[in-house]
């Protein structure tokens, strides 16, 4: 569907993006001399796959003056994002990633460079100009409260401002525990935006790290008790649990995975499957639906090396699902 030039994003996503640098060859980063560059960040890749999908996105951030900050630019542009709520920091860097070629389908070992980086400076004024009446749906992740207490801050004010204008939000722990200053913050400030969240998606040793619940349907309870109307838990392989009351009458149930003939690199499988989620919600699914197809593109992801080069465009997406056997 067509967009006006200048109406405001109807998605949106916040956080920070980094130039990745992934090795050519397998082996210690020490010894590898040629990398190629690529787009790293959770929330912009979940952006990627949803602007793929159709639907307007905007992404909210703060990147470097740098070359660095103008090659994550120029890629969201190329990817359909809308860029009205990135600031240019003169003062501060883009973050960097150095990242091994994996091998055997291991998750591969990654180097960051992103301490004091313009995103970790990203505050509440960053989101004065929102608009917040054209918002539809707000995803957020665990990654961006890490960066810094004022980044921290930025993801409670936009939660409750998108949930107060009527969107609906979408929360994606993303554990990142060398982030945070110890596991008990790291525990309860998530817990916390996790209350602030219509569905929530983690993965099972996130969930349960975070609540201290042991199946897939405690973990679920725990949030569903917190506020939440959809928990949907990504089992890796095995696929994804899901347990709320999205139509009224409370269900849980798991869908099977997607067999995969070779893992490649694991890195975004669950921005993959979040993207999966948020849209067949969107699109007005069926919660089955929307597990089946959160975990049919978290397979998508970990067949290629980058962390959003596997996501679909719709059209790739409906021949996906029809190839789908009917449950």
């Amino acid at each position: 569907m067509p967009h006006a030039i200048d109406s405001p994003p109807e998605i949106l996503t916040f956080g920070e993006a980094m130039a990745m640098f992934v090795a050519d060859t397998p082996g210690d980063l020490s010894a590898i001399e040629g990398f190629h560059r690529r787009l790293a960040g959770a929330d912009n890749n979940v952006a990627i796959g949803l602007s793929r999908l159709g639907f307007q996105v905007g992404w909210l951030s703060r990147v470097g003056t740098d070359s660095f900050g103008k090659f994550i630019q120029a890629a969201l542009t190329a990817e359909g994002i809308d860029g009205r709520y990135i600031h240019a920091d003169a003062q501060h860097p883009t973050g960097l990633l150095f990242k091994e070629r994996a091998q055997d389908g291991a998750d591969p070992r990654v180097e960051y460079f992103r301490r004091g980086s313009a995103a970790s400076h990203l505050t509440v004024d960053d989101a004065q100009h929102v608009d917040f009446q054209a918002l539809n749906h707000l995803h957020a992740t665990g990654i961006t409260p890490a960066l810094s207490e004022s980044a921290c801050q930025l993801s409670h004010h936009l939660m409750e401002q998108a949930r107060a204008h009527g969107a609906s939000v979408s929360f994606d722990p993303n554990l990142r525990p060398s982030l945070w200053p110890n596991e008990n913050v790291m525990r309860s400030t998530l817990n916390e935006l996790a209350g602030r969240a219509d569905w929530v998606l983690p993965g099972l040793s996130e969930g349960q790290l975070l609540t201290g619940q042991k199946t897939p349907y405690d973990i679920a309870g725990y949030y569903l008790d917190q506020g939440a109307s959809a928990v949907v838990i990504k089992l890796g392989p095995e696929g994804s649990y899901y347990r709320g009351s999205l139509d009224g009458k409370e269900e849980s149930f798991t869908v099977s995975g997607c067999p995969v003939a070779e893992v490649v690199d694991t890195v975004g499988a669950g921005d993959g499957f979040a993207v999966g989620v948020i849209s067949a919600l969107l699109d007005g699914c069926s919660a089955r639906q929307a597990a089946q197809r959160g975990n049919l593109i978290g397979a998508q992801a970990v067949q290629v090396i980058g962390d959003m080069e596997g996501l679909p465009g719709r059209e790739r997406l409906q021949v996906l699902e029809a190839e789908q056997p009917t449950a």
